[in-house]
């Protein structure tokens, strides 16, 4: 059981691993060796005791007692999805007809991991934006005025479950597939116990996404994996409808909801004026959105 958050440290599966936190404040270092002008603000108590950052601080903690509490346990997990599509498979189909080396599969299995789970990850980041009912749960998420890497936490329990279910289907069905064709002895390439792919981006300074450190790619680059500054101007009150991706930026830019580094240079974050008020505490943070949608519900009933 986590104990006080303290295990985010020691898990790589987690993005305050102090591996990924220790990569990030490295090229934030460099970066900042280039960019004297930015010290002021990056390294200024101000950001780092900004009344948002020190509600991220104590959400944090809170959010993770609820998912302890109440989330984990209603969330079905990955195995039970791959044992019913195992199942499913062999009733329909019959035994496997399909033979690869274990190196192949495992090659396989690691890139249908990565890019299924990126994949549906945007798509459920996008109904979050696109849909009003789940928008009043994500906006919990970019009421944060200023961003740390625990902004990443700022999540409201009801996107939280919908991000449980998401990785244990998408986790469940493709270990399902694979498991059925290529049979039970099955694994990824890893480091730490966690995906590769994953393991890569979360050290090349994933946590900068929620930061004031602007890190942008080439042009060409951004159009295949997200920035950090491209996060970052998905948190701009203007680009909420940008930059939905993960790790790739592939999704983005087939489905037309890419914007380029190059192409915005001012960032506000946050929520309208009047609506920051509603998101100054926990009680708000998981209270407003209950609330809001029962004001549509009042309206559209009237």
């Amino acid at each position: 059981m986590e104990l006080y958050g303290f295990d985010y440290l020691f898990d790589p599966n987690k993005r305050l691993f102090y591996g990924y936190l220790l990569s990030s404040m490295l090229i934030a270092l460099i970066y900042l060796l280039y960019h004297q002008n930015q010290k002021r603000l990056i390294l200024s108590s101000k950001l780092w005791l900004h009344a948002s950052a020190k509600l991220d601080y104590t959400y944090f903690v809170v959010n993770m007692l609820i998912k302890m509490v109440l989330i984990f346990p209603i969330v079905l997990s990955a195995k039970t999805i791959t044992i019913f599509m195992y199942e499913q498979a062999t009733y329909y189909f019959g035994l496997s007809p399909f033979h690869l080396s274990y190196t192949a599969v495992m090659i396989f299995y690691t890139l249908a991991i990565f890019i299924v789970s990126d994949f549906t990850r945007y798509w459920l980041h996008r109904f979050l934006h696109t849909i009003p009912f789940l928008w009043e749960f994500h906006k919990v998420h970019h009421s944060a005025k200023v961003l740390t890497p625990f902004t990443f936490y700022r999540v409201h329990p009801i996107e939280n479950i919908l991000f449980g279910f998401r990785y244990s289907l998408s986790i469940g069905v493709v270990t399902g597939i694979f498991f059925y064709c290529f049979g039970a002895v099955l694994d990824f390439y890893s480091v730490l116990g966690v995906n590769v792919f994953v393991f890569v981006f979360n050290l090349l300074g994933s946590n900068l996404r929620h930061s004031h450190i602007k890190i942008t790619y080439f042009s060409f680059l951004e159009k295949l994996f997200i920035s950090p500054y491209m996060h970052q101007i998905h948190h701009s009150s203007k680009h909420f409808d940008k930059n939905y991706g993960g790790y790739l930026a592939i999704w983005d830019h087939w489905f037309g909801s890419l914007e380029l580094s190059k192409d915005v240079d001012k960032l506000r974050f946050g929520l309208r004026k009047e609506q920051m008020k509603e998101y100054t505490s926990i009680i708000k943070l998981l209270c407003v959105p209950f609330y809001n949608l029962g004001k549509r519900k009042k309206r559209a009933i009237q």
